[in-house]
């Protein structure tokens, strides 16, 4: 029978071959036939007659079940699996679109098209409305800007954070519907 040398205690991850705690698991070998319940040092031996360890897979069952694994090719292909699922993982970001209330309608239409590519990505969009000298006086027409971009883009999000001036802005957030 041959020993492996002793390696430091998993911090994450399966317990294995000696750092399995518990006197008694049920075991499945490397072919998935269930071998029944044993007691943990039998079953170790085993693992290593075969040339593989003993790697607990369902520590919370009653009792623990183990299976004939190569750790190193289990914690492998677990982090292949982690890696993959990170990345194909969508994070909603917040993008921002500025605008004045006086705004031309080639630019606000400019500013639409932006709003929309940001929605269909799945992005929230904040439209900030700056408002410079006389113009904080007509927050009227600040309000009456950011509802006509509520209005034109209702089939596809939803307003999350309704208007409120902030200072000299007025912030206004929408996301996917």
């Amino acid at each position: 029978m041959m020993r492996r040398p002793l390696a430091p205690p998993p911090k994450s991850g399966p317990r294995y071959n000696e750092f399995i705690s518990v006197p008694k698991v049920r075991v499945i070998d490397d072919e998935g036939e269930n071998l029944g319940v044993m007691f943990t040092q039998e079953a170790i031996e085993q693992a290593y007659e075969v040339g593989l360890d003993l790697v607990e897979v369902s520590p919370n069952a009653d009792p623990p079940v183990c299976k004939f694994l190569d750790i190193g090719k289990f914690k492998y292909e677990a982090q292949k699996k982690a890696n993959i699922a990170r990345k194909t993982q969508k994070t909603q970001e917040l993008k921002e679109i500025k605008m004045r209330p006086n705004i031309d309608d080639h630019d606000y239409e400019t500013k639409m098209k932006k709003v929309h590519d940001f929605i269909g990505e799945g992005d929230k969009v904040k439209i900030t409305l700056r408002f410079r000298g006389r113009e904080l006086s007509h927050q009227q027409l600040g309000m009456n800007l950011l509802q006509r971009v509520a209005e034109n883009v209702q089939e596809i999000a939803k307003v999350e954070a309704y208007p409120r001036m902030e200072g000299r802005q007025m912030l206004m957030v929408l996301s996917p519907k």
